[in-house]
Order: structure tokens, then C-alpha cells, then sequence
């Protein structure tokens, strides 16, 4: 009981002030919802691997399954999920298809949260 405790004030005070700041400059409920999303998508250890591999280089599906050891057909499918959320892109050489992060803001969201967990 004590431990759940630790989380609450001891007493309910609000602060109309601080409340208001903040409820100002409130994302709306569509946009937390699309973070939310973008959140769970990095939430599988294979497309960790996959946005760090493409972190490093441009690389076909041939190559990320190579890297990452999986089967290029479950490459291809959790390539899918980050395009679909829009995390990475593709450009079209013959009959190849090579993969890159979608933008800056992609690196820079995969490098403040490997720095978190690697400090």
C-alpha cells in the first residue's frame, strides 16, 4: 500500500496557473494519438534493428535481412509498418529496392532514445 502511495501528493492542491500554461499549449487528441503510434511502432526489437541499420547506411531488403538475420519476407513486412508510419522510404533501382530513413527528425528521435538507454 505504502508503495502506491509514492506517486500521489499528500494533499489535492491544484495549481490553476501551471494547469492553464500547460492546457494552452496542449497537443490535440489527433496528435498524441499519431506519437502514440509512431511510439509503438518503435516498439519491436526488429524494427529497432532495422531503423539502426538504416541509421548507418541505405540498404535493399537483401542486405537488412542479412544484417539483422532475419527472412527478407519478414523484412519486407515490418518495412511495410515503418513506411506506413512514416519512418522510412524507398527508391526504386531496376529491380531493387533500397530503403533510408524517412528524414532527419527519424535519426534524430532513433539517436536521443539510443543515448537515453545507452548512458
Amino acid at each position: 500500500m505504502e508503495r502506491e502511495m509514492v506517486d500521489l501528493c499528500e494533499v489535492i492542491c491544484i495549481h490553476e496557473e501551471s494547469v492553464n500554461e500547460v492546457r494552452r499549449e496542449m497537443i490535440t487528441e489527433d496528435t498524441s494519438r499519431s506519437l502514440a503510434e509512431i511510439f509503438k511502432t518503435l516498439g519491436d526489437p526488429t524494427r529497432v534493428k532495422l531503423l539502426f541499420a538504416l541509421m548507418k547506411k541505405e540498404l535493399c531488403v537483401c542486405d537488412l535481412a542479412a544484417v539483422i538475420g532475419a527472412s527478407e519476407s519478414a523484412v519486407s513486412h515490418q518495412l511495410r509498418i515503418l513506411r506506413t508510419q512514416q519512418l522510412v522510404k524507398f527508391r526504386r533501382e531496376g529491380k531493387m529496392l533500397y530503403y533510408s530513413l524517412a528524414d532527419k527528425h527519424v535519426e534524430r528521435l532513433f539517436e536521443q532514445g539510443l543515448e537515453h538507454v545507452t548512458e
